[in-house]
Order: structure tokens, then C-alpha cells, then sequence
């Protein structure tokens, strides 16, 4: 039996037959429902045969458009990618947040302590609340940053512009100038480009 096979039956055994499982690309996802998230999470971290010690990443995922086409359920998840160090095996887990138009998932903080800035970079860039965590603000946006970023429905151009006022002597907000315009590249065709003449 692979490693892969074992950390699997592993995870049914923990989980039981019914347990949302994928691989792929050599990797395991495990796909646990938000209200049984930290449930889920802890019994991987203190399980002896599974003992996922280490949170390695936690980012947020806009599901608006996957891929080419839009996708039906929710919009928002949180995936966690874990690291066992006592079996050396790495597992992803995935759980999306109920309400998309206000998404919310239980905090980590808990059972890997070393999540707090992750879980703060998704609520800056995604909106993604999560509850019971102790300090939730912005960490890369400045405070006084409108939207989320990395929402697939984002303005490109943004909601405002900053910039240094000399005379002032801080930095001022103001409305956005920049006007859309769609740039269209020039493109040159010449017959037998690229072959030796």
C-alpha cells in the first residue's frame, strides 16, 4: 500500500466511508462541511495515526468563476494545507463558508495558533469573517481600504486613489480619476517571420 493509500484509509477510518475525499497530483483534499470545521481540524491534529502537527498555509478561494465557466454552490472557501511531521504526508482541507454574502467560518486560532495572519490576509483580500478570532483587522490594505482585493468582482482600477501631499504632508485619499479604456494590442504580421532568409 503507497503512503497516499494510507493516509486515505487513514482519513476514512477518522472520518468514516462518507468522508468527501479527493486526490489528485499526487495530494489529498478533504472537504469537511463549516460547521464541523474545527471538529474536523482538531481530530486531524490529535488523531495518532493521522497527527497533522503543522498548518502550513491557510488562504481564502473566490469560486465565483472557476476555470471557464460559473461555478453553482458556494462562492467563498477557506483551504488549509497541513503538514504531518511525525508520517510525512501533507494533506489540503477545504471548507466553504454558507453565505456568500456574508461569508463566515470558525477561527483556527485555537488549534493552530501559527493561523492568525493567515486567517487575517483572507479576511483583508476575500471578506471572509472568522469567528472567534482574537485581533480580525486588515494586515496588508491600508486601514482605510475599500473592498476586498482578490474578489473575482473587485474594480481593476480600484475604488480610490492615495497619494503623498507635500503641503499637507500625508498621505490623502481622493476620488478615482483614472478614466477605462480598452487597449487594443497592435499586432504585425509578416509572412515567414521566424524562418532563417
Amino acid at each position: 500500500m503507497t503512503k497516499l493509500e494510507t493516509l486515505q484509509q487513514n482519513l476514512r477510518r477518522a472520518f468514516g466511508e462518507d468522508a468527501r475525499l479527493t486526490a489528485a497530483l499526487g495530494e489529498v483534499t478533504l472537504e469537511v462541511p463549516a460547521d464541523r470545521y474545527v471538529q474536523a481540524c482538531l481530530a486531524l491534529r490529535d488523531d495518532g495515526e493521522l497527527r497533522f502537527e503543522t498548518c502550513i498555509d491557510l488562504c481564502g478561494v473566490d469560486y465565483s468563476t472557476y476555470g471557464n465557466e460559473v461555478r453553482e454552490g458556494p462562492r467563498f472557501a477557506v483551504v488549509l494545507h497541513l503538514l504531518s511531521i511525525t508520517h510525512n504526508w501533507r494533506l489540503r482541507v477545504r471548507t466553504f463558508a454558507p453565505d456568500d454574502d456574508l461569508p463566515v467560518v470558525p477561527s483556527l486560532v485555537e488549534v493552530w495558533p501559527g493561523v492568525n495572519w493567515y486567517e487575517r490576509e483572507a479576511f483583508d483580500f476575500y471578506g471572509i469573517l472568522f469567528e472567534g478570532h482574537p485581533d480580525l483587522r486588515r494586515i496588508l490594505t491600508d486601514y482605510g481600504f475599500i473592498g476586498h482585493p482578490f474578489r473575482k468582482d473587485f474594480p481593476l482600477s480600484g475604488n480610490v486613489e492615495m497619494r503623498y501631499d507635500p503641503e499637507q504632508r500625508r498621505v490623502i485619499y481622493q476620488p478615482l480619476t483614472i478614466e477605462p479604456r480598452e487597449i487594443v494590442p497592435r499586432v504585425i504580421r509578416e509572412d515567414g517571420y521566424g524562418m532563417g532568409r
